[in-house]
């Protein structure tokens, strides 16, 4: 679980009030992240914009990975199948 510092955290009323405020902290790196609150849990958190590509920049190759590793494991699976099994068609 990520741990918020108190001055990282916002709720949602004072948000609305200083959105631009909270933006340049996070944007000029005087906070790595601001987490907004609502009904006293963490719902969202602002992050800079090149911390966020970078983010999904490494979830689109991880899930590019379990992709190619689906497919690798099917073409093995495939072969399996293929040596013990004998398929009729009916024409």
């Amino acid at each position: 679980m990520v741990k918020y510092a108190k001055d990282e955290m916002v709720g949602i009323t004072e948000l609305g009030k200083s959105l631009g405020n909270y933006l340049d902290k996070v944007t000029s790196h005087m906070f790595s992240k601001i987490a907004i609150i609502r009904r006293n849990k963490p719902e969202a958190v602002i992050i800079p914009i090149e911390e966020y590509e970078l983010l999904q920049s490494v979830y689109d190759r991880l899930e590019q990975k379990e992709i190619e590793a689906i497919l690798a494991n099917m073409s093995h699976e495939d072969k399996e199948v293929a040596k013990t099994k004998t398929v009729s068609i009916d024409v």
